[in-house]
């Protein structure tokens, strides 16, 4: 977990990235990650919000479950941004235990008072139309069911760009930061105080 920050204080609202290596910034230094950058884009633009990356690699939905009401006792946050779902992608599990762990996270979340902001994911085509079509419909679906913000690809605008992916072709290079940082900013700006 990494509390990124320019000014704290006890005051100061917190906004809690709960994802998982996308979020981690996993191959590429933290300060390049965008929770980091977003970090320096809220200082910058007068938000004094500080950001709280608790992303963990190979994090599944049910890990994030599992480990969500320790950090919302523990950091309060006002906002939560929940990226997870790849995972049990890439791993078949069955989509209605990712949505209902995911749906669990998002009352969680609400219960604390913190305000939710979704980030969808598609899934390579390898898996099958019908798996894949499904996977991505869910995260649009639990953000109209339980009213949250939604990024419906937050991988938008660099997902066809190889040159943006580590070796691996899985992970965002330090480059592609930015950019994963300007396809989220709109959908959190709305809930920004």
């Amino acid at each position: 977990m990494v509390l990124i920050a320019t000014t704290t204080s006890a005051a100061n609202p917190k906004i809690l990235v709960w994802g998982d290596s996308l979020s981690a910034g996993y191959g590429i230094d933290q300060s390049a990650a965008w929770p980091s950058l977003l970090a320096k884009r809220l200082s910058k633009e007068g938000y004094r919000y500080e950001v709280v990356n608790a992303s963990i690699s190979g994090e599944t939905t049910a890990g994030g479950l599992s480990r969500l009401p320790a950090a919302l006792d523990r950091h309060k946050p006002t906002i939560i941004i929940i990226e997870l779902g790849a995972n049990d992608g890439l791993r078949g599990q069955p989509l209605a235990l990712m949505r209902d762990n995911l749906a669990a996270m998002i009352r969680a979340a609400q219960a604390s008072r913190a305000n939710v902001l979704l980030l969808g994911m598609r899934l390579p085509p390898n898996f099958g139309p019908a798996y894949t079509q499904k996977f991505q419909a869910t995260f649009s679906e639990l953000a109209t069911q339980h009213k949250v913000g939604l990024v419906p690809f937050f991988l938008e605008q660099i997902a066809a760009r190889r040159e943006l992916f580590q070796a691996d072709t899985i992970h965002p290079t330090a480059e592609a930061q930015d950019l994963i940082l300007q396809t989220i900013w709109p959908g959190l700006k709305p809930m920004l105080k």
